[in-house]
């Protein structure tokens, strides 16, 4: 009797090429295949892509050749945002069998039929105006306590510096009923968390499958998920700030399970180089964002997006954003890097920005977020919050996150494992995390989160 075929996955990017890389690998799961990990021999690899990247060309090659090096005559696939951006580059890399685009990647297996090594890669593309339909998915992570569940893909958005709306086509959501149903089953799996993610969530009811023109939106939606029994929480993952309406910052205020946490891209706090980014906002409506969250909500963690070394952006407009960024009233940054992108007009610009003075304001802006990042948490110290704990960490520890995104760490402890429990917060460890003063008591029982017991 012939063994399973085994399969093994490597995902670049965003919580949302997870959530895709999951579910395409349930599909693989119910044709047979044995899924194992990538630093293992396997007959098929899959390689999910990523466009944000700088050096996802490089990135891609050393995947590959790592892939090969454990089972030479592996058959590997590319999927993914990089592969309908640059499916006869990728082609090239060798080693590589099948390149799928955005449409193709969710049809793998009516390519696998014969995986016998191509002499030369084939490619299966398809006009980004056809990536129009919504396929639902969501992930099941190694430790089960949080899952990402895709409702929105694509956008309808021209920034002048994305590559996105060319990797993954119009915007277009699932329907609440499915959604509903997809949260219900990552609940019957025993996950206690789940993270809505999207390329533009907020643009959600957009596309809707089956044609619909937009009748419900984001608001809608959260409703119905906060009715979804046995996930103690959910987490709204990056959402626009033109789209971040009041009414969604006054549910999550007031909601069962939705946690104070908000993760909203500025991009700039320069409204010049807002404009240049073609950005659908200013920083005016940035600020009343925050003041209605802080206002609403005064102990919710904010995460903000912001790119550094934009073209045209003096040190003047530098020095603009960092001071906007450090008087708001955030709790840490994800700083990106400008880099020059094909096919988008930001590239046309003039007055480049040196690498040097990039990785400089990088350098910047990333000492803000740790300084940002500290203040939030020792605001907090000797307050009570709930944890959903995680897996075993190093030197047996294990880490969790309270329900405003405060990272703890305590002492491992299997019986906390995937449960929320209750903690008083002590004092910072030395990583950063955390520590928690006495037993973290299980707390499964709660109905709501202590969100709105805490005192700002």
């Amino acid at each position: 009797m012939n063994s399973p075929r085994k399969v093994a996955f490597h995902t670049l990017g965003c919580k949302l090429n997870y959530s895709e890389t999951s579910a395409i690998s349930r599909l693989f799961e119910k044709k047979g295949y044995d899924q194992v990990e990538f630093d293992q021999p396997s007959d098929v690899y899959v390689i999910n892509t990523c466009s944000v990247t700088a050096n996802a060309d490089k990135e891609c090659k050393s995947i590959v050749r790592n892939a090969l090096n454990v089972s030479p005559d592996a058959f590997v696939v590319i999927i993914g945002c990089y592969a309908q951006l640059k499916p006869h580059l990728i082609a090239r890399i060798d080693g590589v069998d099948i390149v799928l685009g955005a449409s193709e990647k969710f049809k793998l297996l009516n390519y696998l039929d014969d995986i016998a090594k191509r002499a030369q890669a084939e490619v299966f593309n398809c006009e980004i105006a056809d990536a129009n339909v919504f396929v639902d998915a969501y992930s099941l992570g190694g430790n089960r306590t949080r899952a990402f569940l895709k409702v929105q893909d694509g956008c309808d958005y021209t920034c002048s510096f994305c590559t996105i709306p060319l990797a993954r086509g119009s915007s277009r959501s699932d329907s609440i009923e499915n959604s509903v149903k997809n949260a219900a089953q990552i609940a019957f799996e025993g996950v206690k968390e789940i993270v809505l993610t999207g390329v533009n969530l907020g643009d959600f009811g957009k596309g809707l499958t089956g044609g619909k023109k937009k009748e419900t939106g984001f608001i809608d939606l959260i409703s119905e998920l906060d009715q979804v029994e046995g996930i103690d929480r959910f987490r709204i993952s990056s959402i626009e700030p033109n789209l971040l309406s009041n009414e969604v910052i006054e549910f999550v205020s007031r909601s069962k399970r939705f946690v104070p946490h908000f993760h909203i891209p500025l991009q700039s706090g320069s409204d010049k180089i807002l404009r240049m980014m073609r950005r659908r906002y200013l920083t005016g409506l940035y600020s009343e964002r925050i003041q209605t969250i802080r206002t609403l909500l005064p102990q919710a963690c904010i995460g903000v997006d912001v790119i550094v070394g934009f073209p045209g952006e003096t040190d003047g407009d530098f020095l603009e954003t960092y001071n906007y960024l450090n008087q708001l009233d955030i709790s840490y940054l994800h700083v990106f890097t400008y880099s020059e992108r094909e096919n988008t007009d930001a590239v046309l610009l003039k007055d480049s920005v040196p690498p040097a003075t990039r990785k400089k304001r990088n350098k910047m802006l990333r000492i803000l977020s740790a300084k940002k990042l500290r203040s939030f948490y020792e605001k907090y110290l000797g307050t009570e919050h709930t944890v959903l704990f995680e897996q075993e960490g190093p030197e047996g520890t294990m880490h969790g996150f309270t329900e405003n995104y405060i990272k703890v760490k305590t002492t491992y402890n299997a019986l906390l494992y995937n449960t929320v429990a209750k903690v008083t917060l002590s004092s910072m460890a030395e990583d950063g995390c955390v520590l928690i003063n006495g037993e973290a008591e299980p707390a499964e029982t709660l109905k709501t989160t202590t969100k709105n017991a805490v005192s700002a």
